[in-house]
């Protein structure tokens, strides 16, 4: 998908910034408006957010629908939701990140998953960041308890890893 938001929206440097900000933040357009779920958010806010004019986030918004294919995907996009990375400690929860060799590689979560299962430890939220959109994108997995210090050890161990850190 966002080979083809590149395609058109380039030589729209400001527009392209804008789309970003939109996917990332799981944002949706219906109707001329702006959407996070449910909850209609201004041009306004968005401009100010992303530092371009708020008839760039205007223009933006009826390129989309001008175009059948992006209309369709914007329509229908949501937030997932924020990671709960920043409160986990508070929550009694740990987070654990994965830092991949190439992030196209299968197997990655499917590996340090099956390491926490064995251990008992549940996953409550598992975040990955998308190559396309991230230039070093993370595994992250928020987890019931604290991760015992081996699991990094053989986390790394697990095809693809590069790197883990625990918070």
């Amino acid at each position: 998908m966002w080979i083809k938001v590149l395609k058109y929206f380039e030589g729209r440097p400001r527009r392209l910034a804008v789309v970003r900000a939109l996917i990332e933040n799981g944002l949706g357009i219906r109707d001329g408006k702006i959407y996070c779920n449910k909850f209609k958010i201004s041009t306004t806010e968005i401009a100010k957010a992303v530092g371009v004019d708020r008839r760039t986030v205007i223009q933006t918004i009826q390129s989309i629908e001008g175009n059948r294919e992006l209309k369709t995907i914007f329509q229908n996009l949501n937030s997932a939701g924020h990671s709960l990375k920043e409160v986990a400690h508070y929550l009694g929860f740990s987070a654990l990140e994965i830092t991949p060799m190439d992030a196209r590689m299968p197997g990655i979560l499917a590996g340090v998953a099956k390491l926490l299962a064995e251990r008992g430890i549940s996953i409550r939220q598992a975040i990955v960041d998308d190559p396309e959109l991230h230039p070093e994108p993370k595994l992250t997995l928020i987890v019931e308890k604290k991760i015992p210090g081996e699991v990094v050890s053989e986390a790394l161990k697990v095809k693809g890893v590069a790197k883990v850190s625990i918070s």
